[in-house]
C-alpha cells in the first residue's frame, strides 16, 4: 500500500440507492458529500456488487484519491443475517438474495478493483449509524453510546468504548424495538387499551409500535374520538395519509398531533430508562425524522427531546440522572456510510 495518507471507505446500501463516503485514518470525514449510485437490486446480486464498486470508484475520483490509499472498507446493509456477511430473508430485497454471501462477493470485487485484498467489515445499517453518531457525540471521551432512531421502525444500536456495536451471538443484538413497554405508566387510556400491534407479530406491546411512524394509525384510532371536531374525523384520506399528516399538524400546534407525539416521547423516554439500567451509557443519541432540522421546527424538536428526558428521569439511577446525556443526532444521512468506514478503522485497530 502507498505511503500516502491512508483512508477507509464506507458504503450505506439501501434497496434502491447506495451511498459511499470515507474517512482518513484519524477518523475525520474525507467529505460531507456522499457519492450516490444505484443499488439495482432488481437486477440481481452481481448488479448490486457492481453498484457498490462503482460508488467506491466514484468517491475516490471525486476526492482525488486512489486505491493505493485504501486501508479498509465497511459496508452497512440491513439484516437480518444468517451468519456474518450472509443475508437472511429481507423484506426489501428479492427472495433470491436469501443466503447470499455478500461479504465474500464484495471482498472479491474490491480486490479486483484495487489489485490487492482490501479488509472488509460489514454490519447492520442501524448498528453502523450508531457507530457514526457515537464518534461525533463523544469526541475524545472513551465511553459508550446508545442510538435510538424512530422512523418507519425503531433503529437501535449500542456502541462500546472501542467504537464498535453490540451485534450479539446471532447478529441480532440491540433489536430493542421489540422489547415490551410498561403500558401501566402511559395513562391517556393506553394503560387500559389492548397493546398496539407490531409488524414483528408480537402482541405484548413492542416499543416500536409506540414510538414510530408504524404506530401512528393506531394512535389516531385511540385518540381521535377525544377530538370530535378535528378535521381528520371527516377526512377521506387513507389511514396512512392521515397518520403521515400528523407531523405537519404538530408543527402548527395541533392539539391532537401534539398529544400523540408527546406520548411517543414519553414511550421512548421510558425505553431509554430501561436500556440505561442494563447498558449504562454516557450518551443516548436520538435520531429519526422528528429531530430532523429540515422537517421539524426548533420548538417541536425541543418539546420532543424534553419529553423523552422527563419520562426517563424518574426511572434512572441517581448518578444517571446527573450524568446521562440525551442528545439529538447530528450526522443525518452521513451517519451510516461514515459509521461503516469507522467500523472498518476500529476493526483494524482491534485486530492489530
Amino acid at each position: 500500500m502507498s505511503t500516502a495518507r491512508s483512508i477507509y471507505l464506507g458504503t450505506d446500501s439501501g434497496a434502491t440507492t447506495s451511498k459511499t463516503g470515507g474517512i482518513f485514518a484519524d477518523g475525520t470525514p474525507i467529505s460531507t458529500q456522499l457519492r450516490q449510485s444505484s443499488t439495482n437490486s432488481q437486477l440481481g446480486t452481481q448488479a448490486v456488487i457492481a453498484g457498490w464498486v462503482e460508488g467506491a470508484k466514484g468517491f475516490l475520483a471525486d476526492n482525488g484519491l486512489s486505491w493505493d490509499q485504501v486501508a479498509g472498507a465497511g459496508l452497512a446493509l440491513p439484516g437480518p443475517y444468517q451468519s456474518y456477511g450472509v443475508l437472511d430473508k429481507s423484506a426489501n430485497l428479492p427472495d433470491e438474495f436469501t443466503g447470499w454471501n455478500f461479504h465474500a462477493d464484495y471482498s472479491a470485487a474490491l480486490a479486483a478493483a484495487a489489485g490487492r485484498p482490501i479488509p472488509l467489515t460489514v454490519g447492520n445499517d442501524g448498528d453502523f449509524g450508531g457507530v457514526g453518531e457515537a464518534a461525533r457525540v463523544r469526541g475524545t471521551r472513551k465511553c459508550s453510546v446508545v442510538l435510538l432512531a424512530p422512523g418507519s421502525g425503531l433503529g437501535a444500536a449500542y456502541i462500546d468504548s472501542n467504537g464498535l456495536p453490540l451485534t450479539g451471538d446471532h447478529l441480532a443484538g440491540m433489536e430493542s424495538g421489540h422489547m415490551p413497554v410498561p403500558l401501566q405508566l402511559f395513562g391517556g387510556g393506553l394503560d387500559k387499551a389492548a397493546p398496539f400491534k407490531c409488524g414483528c407479530g408480537r402482541d405484548w406491546g413492542c416499543i416500536e409500535a409506540y414510538s414510530t411512524i408504524s404506530g401512528l394509525p393506531q394512535y389516531l384510532n385511540h385518540f381521535l374520538p377525544k377530538y370530535p371536531d378535528h378535521p381528520l374525523n371527516s377526512s377521506t384520506d387513507t389511514p396512512k395519509h392521515k397518520a403521515l399528516s400528523l407531523r405537519g399538524l404538530a408543527q402548527k400546534g395541533d392539539p391532537l398531533a401534539l398529544e400523540i407525539f408527546d406520548t411517543q416521547a414519553k414511550a421512548l423516554g421510558i425505553h431509554v430508562a430501561n436500556l440505561a439500567m442494563s447498558l449504562d451509557p454516557a450518551f443516548v443519541v436520538i435520531g429519526g425524522g422528528l429531530i430532523d432540522p429540515e422537517s421539524t421546527t426548533p420548538e417541536f424538536r425541543a418539546r420532543y427531546l424534553d419529553g423523552i428526558r422527563a419520562a426517563a428521569r424518574p426511572y434512572l439511577f441517581p448518578a444517571q440522572r446527573e450524568r446521562l446525556q440525551i442528545v439529538p443526532a447530528t450526522l443525518g444521512e452521513l451517519s451510516q456510510a461514515i459509521g461503516a468506514a469507522l467500523a472498518a478503522l476500529y476493526s483494524a485497530q482491534v485486530n492489530g
